[in-house]
């Protein structure tokens, strides 16, 4: 395997279980279990970045001049992390709005 397919690889894996435990945090949120939907949020967060970080070094790399091929795998690990960068605001978002309606 090449190092861009292990690249993207690491950030299909770290922005897929980000984008789980965003997803969980929402159900917790639902139940009152806000503290819990913090934490998850946070370990969220934390896989979300590892997988940030694999994609700025191929950035790095294309731009100190080593060419990138723009394969199906790494559109697909980009398309990953748009989609858990979303899911995580949404996630936020409804958390929030379930804190309010528990006010009510």
């Amino acid at each position: 395997m090449e190092n861009i397919e292990l690249v993207c690889f690491q950030i299909i894996s770290a922005v897929g279980s980000a984008k789980s435990m965003y997803l969980e945090a929402i159900q917790e949120a639902k139940k009152g279990e806000f503290n819990k939907a913090a934490s998850l949020i946070e370990e969220g967060r934390t896989l979300y970045t590892q997988g940030h970080h694999a994609h700025s070094k191929l950035i790095q790399q294309e731009a100190s001049g080593e060419k990138t091929d723009i394969t199906l795998l790494l559109l697909h690990a980009e398309d990953q992390m748009m989609s858990a960068e979303t899911i995580k605001i949404m996630a936020e978002e409804f958390i929030e709005l379930y804190k309010k309606l528990e006010v009510r």
